[in-house]
């Protein structure tokens, strides 16, 4: 059975590449890669991509995907402190799945409470908020921690997808 994986967008402004480059790269592994976002509605990109999403934020099950992965981009901020978005990615953190986050979407797992004593990286202007939640912030362009896959920006987009598909073929 294809591993699937659901790529969480924000509706307006997410960072294209982030999304389409680790999405290409799992695309053509063979997994299943799903986008959704807060509705069904078309998402749009920071720097134009449109794309339909997939599901919306409520329809997204844990037990239905072997990954979640949450895109960056200015858009992302509106999942900071979106209660059903943190409890999606407890959710995901409870059932042991794979969970990705790059350029400022790692404060969205800060802010679930699951990168205490963790090793991460993220957009540098996330490092004071990652810090004040406990996580141990590095800077660097990938992290990995325990299931956990956190990238900088869009220059590590590639690095970034493979690293998801790396763990994901493990």
């Amino acid at each position: 059975m294809k591993k699937r994986v659901v790529f969480i967008v924000a509706q307006n402004a997410f960072r294209d590449e982030e999304l389409l480059e680790p999405k290409k790269i799992l695309d053509n592994r063979g997994f299943e890669a799903k986008v959704a976002a807060k509705t069904r509605n078309r998402a749009v990109g920071k720097l134009g991509t449109e794309i339909t999403p997939d599901m919306a934020v409520a329809e997204v099950k844990p037990q239905d995907f072997d990954a979640a992965v949450f895109i960056g981009g200015p858009g992302a901020v509106s999942y900071f402190n979106d209660g059903e978005v943190l409890q999606l990615v407890r959710d995901f953190r409870a059932k042991r799945k794979l969970i990705g986050a790059i350029c400022i979407a790692p404060s969205i797992l800060a802010n679930a409470g699951i990168l205490i004593s963790k090793t991460v990286t993220a957009f540098p202007s996330e490092e004071e908020n990652l810090k004040d939640r406990g996580a141990d912030y590095t800077g660097m362009p990938v992290e990995v921690d325990d299931l956990i896959v956190t990238a900088k920006d869009p220059a590590a987009a590639k690095e970034f997808g493979e690293r998801l598909a790396y763990l994901l073929e493990g």
